[in-house]
């Protein structure tokens, strides 16, 4: 009886210190591909130096309503979160970008740890001429998205796509991807670096 009992309280605490260790059950979503987010670069191992993020690419949450609300400007790849404070390091403009075209169709896909009901799915992109060597603020950012996809309130699945046709740019340009959750005050962000 003793050994079951000390072998079952071994368990427990593996289980604990793995939640502790790999976030909490409440992570929830990143892009992934073909824009591959910073926080999917970290995780993959493709950029090093990015803290607790390598971990959790999944937990860059921060609360909804952006522009007009949301991270503050200089933490919006961080979702406002200062443990992810990497992600909103510009790395003097060295961030891996994907290489993309003006105007062609691009695709999207979001990973889901935890398929919140959603309200939208939001795209931002750089202005021509914006700084790579600051982090993003607002007034770097076109003020309205140049894709919207509406979910009213319907739950995801695991992985969803969708497309949209980038703007005209030249050069480096940061794409804003915003994930709206529709029964939290919370939403999600992920940066994806990108040239032209």
């Amino acid at each position: 009886m003793r050994k079951r009992f000390t072998a079952a309280a071994v368990g427990l605490l593996v289980t604990g210190a793995t939640v502790v260790a790999t976030g909490s059950a409440s992570s929830h979503g990143y892009t992934d591909s073909p824009l591959a987010s910073r926080q999917k670069l970290c995780a993959t191992g493709a950029v090093t130096g990015c803290g607790n993020i390598q971990y959790e690419p999944q937990s860059v949450e921060g609360y909804k309503g952006f522009p007009s609300a949301g991270p503050a400007d200089g933490t919006i790849c961080a979702g406002g979160n200062g443990q992810f404070s990497q992600l909103d390091d510009p790395r003097g403009g060295a961030w891996p970008a994907t290489q993309v075209s003006s105007g062609q169709n691009q695709t999207f896909t979001w990973r889901f740890t935890a398929r919140h009901r959603t309200t939208d799915f939001k795209y931002y992109i750089t202005k021509q001429g914006w700084n790579p060597n600051q982090k993003l603020t607002r007034a770097a950012l076109e003020s309205q998205p140049f894709l919207t996809v509406p979910y009213n309130g319907q739950q995801p699945p695991a992985t969803l796509s969708h497309s949209g046709k980038l703007p005209a740019r030249t050069g480096k340009a940061v794409v804003l991807a915003v994930w709206t959750v529709h029964d939290t005050p919370m939403a999600f962000y992920a940066c994806s670096d990108v040239k032209f």
